[in-house]
């Protein structure tokens, strides 16, 4: 027997089996009650299961736009695979948002703008028109409050100096006013949290007195009351002894090297 004659016999053996198998599948599928397509297509109802089963992987790949998928779609997965790679996520030519869903941003482009000659200044934003000293600025965007101590010095006078060259007020957040936030000598607009450090008395209670030297500084241009707040890292509304420092004590009036709470 030759080595062709095997491979014939190879060859129809393995159709018989296949053709048996297709026959088994056959009666099992016209003889089951359970599930309608199967009997009604018996063998090949069984690849509708199949492909039910591969789309998912197909769909993902090769069909679904790249803002398709729930939870999170392509393009927000894509952004945090590259994210963790610490690689660009900046694309250009245009976007896969739909823009024309209502509450989308748009940036309209100016293809030819106005001559600074010709622009019509915008006016003045005025706060506080009926007060002694309104305070006028052309700033929309400004620096939010950051106290001093939980921002390091550096990264407080880093932010008063931007604020000044940019143009726009910084906000000293509710642990009162520091050297560094006057030495850059941006606008400063000064919060009074709960505790009312800087403008506090020794029982903790608002002092006048304290609060007309604060205003007697020509940088500070306006207060804010913080009524609350809506979450606090750690144990809360607490500022542990190891970070009351004799400096931190003295700009926010509390006792040094003791819990404030």
């Amino acid at each position: 027997m030759t080595a062709m004659d095997v491979m014939s016999l190879f060859f129809i053996l393995l159709v018989g089996i296949v053709v048996l198998v297709i026959a088994v599948v056959f009666v099992i599928d016209i003889s089951q009650t359970r599930h309608a397509i199967r009997r009604n297509y018996p063998v090949i109802g069984r690849f509708r299961y199949l492909f039910e089963h591969l789309g998912e992987f197909f769909r993902q790949y090769f069909f679904a736009m790249d803002r398709e998928e729930l939870p999170f779609n392509r393009a927000l997965r894509t952004w945090v695979y590259r994210a963790a790679k610490n690689l660009s996520n900046t694309r250009a030519f245009g976007s896969t948002r739909d823009l024309t869903e209502p509450g989308s941003v748009i940036f309209v482009n100016c293809a030819f703008p106005k001559l600074e000659e010709d622009a019509v200044m915008p006016q003045p934003l005025v706060i506080g028109p009926d007060c002694k000293q309104p305070y006028e600025t052309d700033s929309l965007v400004n620096v939010s409050g950051m106290s001093y101590g939980a921002l390091s010095r550096p990264a407080v006078l880093a932010l008063s100096r931007g604020a000044y060259r940019a143009g726009c007020w910084m906000n000293t957040g509710e642990g009162g006013l520091s050297p560094w936030h006057l030495e850059g000598g941006a606008d400063l607009v000064f919060q009074i949290g709960t505790a009312k450090y800087g403008v506090r008395d020794q029982a903790g209670q608002l002092d006048d007195e304290k609060l007309r030297e604060m205003a007697a500084h020509p940088q500070v241009r306006m207060f804010e009351i913080k009524l609350s707040q809506g979450a606090k890292p750690g144990k809360g509304g607490m500022l542990p002894a190891a970070k009351v420092t004799q400096e931190i004590a003295q700009i926010r009036g509390i006792p040094a090297f003791k819990d404030s709470i």
